[in-house]
């Protein structure tokens, strides 16, 4: 694999028509912040224009897919202004709609744990494909927040009564429920993963190009999820999560968990 833009927070390889993307901070177990968000959204727009590329892979490097918001983003995030938050949001927002939206087949091979943020890019591809042991957890109300920027995207893939109970729980689940509820399309045991992903590309790239691109525009509008409305929807959503952010609930759980504590309503 090559670093995209010279480091090597995201990688990229090329092969038969394939494009792979890692995130690769896996000593961060691969968490978010806002160069890897920006890079991300960049090198999916590139690869959407790449007429050679015919299928996209997003995975993680390590033993982590992603771990969510990174510790030090999240610190500066917590001192920053409401309008600064917004800013913010809008790039993750930006990020999660550019793959919901691509114009070719997206696999989310998922190598391991996926929390938050990393839960969306799941929720985004059109096929998610991960290893049995794998843990999920979308803990945004632990820390006073809400998974705003991520919930069209989830609530379509799990639908809204497993949004529900995970939105309001923030429990850690595992891939047998991931599987049941839609997140993930198959389970299988690590040693099997790329032999899966294998299988799966080689009916995507029976396919024509440009009707899948049009099936998978067809299947998002019938089901009302039109790139318009996704920009509105993102707007509110990143408004609602910054004001929760410099809220003073959410600026305790963000605290409390910066260093390691309960928070006051626990």
């Amino acid at each position: 694999m090559r670093p995209i833009h010279g480091d090597a927070v995201l990688t990229l390889n090329k092969h038969a028509g394939v494009a792979t993307l890692a995130l690769n901070r896996p000593e961060t177990h691969n968490a978010f912040d806002a160069e890897l968000i920006q890079q991300l959204t960049t090198a999916l727009q590139a690869l959407d224009k790449d007429d050679s590329v015919r299928a996209v892979i997003i995975t993680g490097t390590g033993s982590t897919f992603s771990a969510g918001a990174d510790l030090n983003w999240m610190r500066s995030m917590a001192k920053a202004s409401e309008s600064e938050n917004l800013q913010d949001s809008l790039q993750l927002a930006k990020l999660m709609r550019t793959l919901n939206y691509l114009n070719k087949p997206t696999i989310a091979r998922v190598n391991g744990a996926a929390y938050g943020g990393g839960v969306g890019l799941i929720a985004c591809c059109d096929i998610a494909i991960g290893i049995e042991t794998t843990k999920f957890s979308l803990s945004e109300v632990k820390l006073g927040l809400v998974p705003a920027v991520i919930s069209p995207y989830v609530i379509s893939a799990i639908g809204l009564r497993h949004a529900r109970r995970l939105f309001l729980s923030a429990e850690i689940f595992d891939s047998a429920l991931a599987l049941r509820i839609g997140l993930l399309h198959e389970t299988v045991p690590h040693a099997q993963l790329d032999e899966s992903i294998d299988k799966t590309l080689h009916w995507l790239l029976k396919g024509g190009p440009s009707a899948q691109t049009e099936a998978k525009k067809l299947a998002l509008r019938i089901s009302g999820n039109s790139f318009e409305n996704a920009e509105k929807t993102d707007q509110e959503n990143a408004a609602l999560i910054a004001k929760l952010r410099v809220s003073a609930e959410g600026q305790e759980g963000l605290n409390a968990f910066l260093e390691k504590r309960a928070a006051d309503w626990v």
